[in-house]
């Protein structure tokens, strides 16, 4: 008996030992950030460019925001491709960001699109390097309930590949559902173009998005691109859009690799 109770007590610290490291292991699962628990979530998108001298104090704004409104806001950095021909290709520049914006900006009724220019939940726009106008939009944002409430588990990365588990609540009626993954920061020092040596920092980079098959709950993958090095910070955004654009539930979750 009393060999029985050795082993059942080594069996349980061996258990034990074991749920620690599941427990604490970065590689295992990641966890949902804070945002704003109780009240609305906001979604502040920066459409910007590398090529455009205009855009730094957007950016510098940008991380601003992220640093003093981690719990309300998910800001998302979309890099635009119509500035390249000045001479300085951008980077994490996109065509089908070019494209998002421009759908944006039919529903808004302005003639054509502009940089630095920010989009909050698909619903109002301004000039990107607005503060009094960012600060104003998150106030009344984030005071607003989504009408889907998002969730993100069992998030798991390897080299190239995201795995995640979402379920999401509320009326799903001419909804759609998008994944972003956006590289935390860059800094770059830029040759050519209108900010030819100058150094950038850019944070929040969308560097992949895709939409989902929208259902109350799924399993679902998503690419790492090249562009994305082994040691820099990621994370997972997930975003409820009706057909108007109107973004109506997000939330994002830190990946560890």
């Amino acid at each position: 008996m009393k060999n029985k109770g050795i082993i059942l007590g080594l069996l349980l610290i061996s258990f034990a030992i074991t749920s620690f490291k599941i427990a604490f292991n970065p590689g295992v699962e990641s966890v949902n950030l804070p945002v704003n628990k109780n009240q609305g979530v906001v979604v502040v998108a920066l459409y910007t460019s590398q090529g455009c001298s205009s855009c730094p104090p957007a950016d510098v704004l940008l991380d601003q925001v992220k640093k003093e409104f981690s719990e309300e806001v998910i800001p998302l950095s979309y890099h635009v491709d119509y500035w390249n021909y000045i001479g300085w290709k951008d980077p994490f520049s996109k065509a089908i960001y070019t494209k998002k914006q421009t759908a944006y900006n039919y529903k808004f009724k302005n003639r054509s699109n502009y940089t630095p220019q920010v989009v909050v939940n698909g619903v109002t726009h301004f000039v990107g390097s607005n503060s009094s106008e960012m600060y104003a939009n998150i106030n009344t944002y984030k005071k607003i309930k989504p009408s889907n409430k998002l969730t993100l588990t069992y998030v798991k990365a390897s080299v190239n590949t995201i795995n995640f588990d979402y379920e999401i609540t509320g009326d799903l009626s001419n909804k759609k559902l998008r994944v972003v993954l956006v590289l935390d920061k860059r800094v770059t020092e830029v040759k050519r173009g209108e900010n030819r040596n100058r150094t950038l920092v850019n944070s929040n980079i969308v560097v992949a998005e895709k939409y989902l098959n929208l259902k109350t709950n799924n399993s679902e993958a998503i690419q790492i691109p090249d562009s994305v090095l082994p040691n820099e910070k990621i994370s997972l955004v997930l975003i409820a859009e009706n057909s108007a654009l109107d973004i109506t539930g997000a939330t994002k979750i830190s990946v560890n690799r």
